[in-house]
């Protein structure tokens, strides 16, 4: 297997975790299998799709359905087990998945935009973290939860944003060496989840004051 193929088949492993993600977080809310399906394909596809369609490019899942059909899958898999995936041990494994596919898209959302030459160096940053980001944001609107943007204590956009500025700031400067600094963004990224999901990790809320 080469490296682009493995790059390919890690990425559907984070498709399926977003989606597997995705349900359990609104399984609670009571919705049923399609409802549950909907919002886990949404969830896994809808930071990409929300990148293409602002790029105006073809969207990613319209050239390659099988992004479609992991999510889909994935969905309905995590309805019928999800006593079985709601374990501690076995969700854990799915945040960790969930840190990989997100780390992975987010800097390939930097490199696909910026290869588009498309407002650099800030927008490839702005889109990779909706990339990272959007499907979930997405979900928690539609479902009513307290979505990322809102939830200060939630160390999840926080490691996305430095690994895209920091993929974004290397090919400014740094051009003629893109597969390291990709590599070391994903890094990041990742091991920044990774510590928070081990260690329960989180941002220093905000403490204001009440106005009189």
């Amino acid at each position: 297997m080469n490296y682009d193929s493995l790059i390919y088949w890690i990425g559907m492993i984070g498709i399926a975790a977003f989606a597997v993600t995705g349900v359990l977080a609104v399984l609670p809310k009571g919705v049923d299998l399609f409802g549950a399906t909907v919002i886990g394909m949404l969830t896994a596809l809808g930071g990409g799709t929300l990148r293409d369609l602002v790029l105006g490019v073809p969207v990613f899942w319209s050239i390659d359905s099988l992004y479609i059909w992991v999510a889909l899958v994935a969905s309905g898999i995590t309805f019928w087990a999800k006593h079985v995936l709601s374990r501690a041990d076995i969700f854990r494994l799915m945040l960790y998945l969930d840190g990989l596919g997100v780390a992975l898209f987010s800097i390939q959302a930097v490199s696909k935009v910026w290869d588009l030459d498309y407002g650099p160096p800030v927008t490839p940053v702005v889109l990779g973290v909706v990339t990272g980001i959007g499907g979930g944001l997405i979900r928690d609107v539609l479902s009513g939860r307290p979505n990322l943007l809102m939830t200060s204590h939630e160390l999840y956009l926080t490691p996305v944003t430095l690994g895209c500025v920091l993929y974004s700031v290397s090919l400014h400067y740094l051009p003629q060496f893109e597969s390291v600094p990709a590599i070391l963004s994903v890094a990041l990224i990742f091991c920044f989840r990774a510590a928070a999901i081990r260690w329960n990790l989180g941002v220093p809320k905000c403490l204001v004051s009440d106005v009189k």
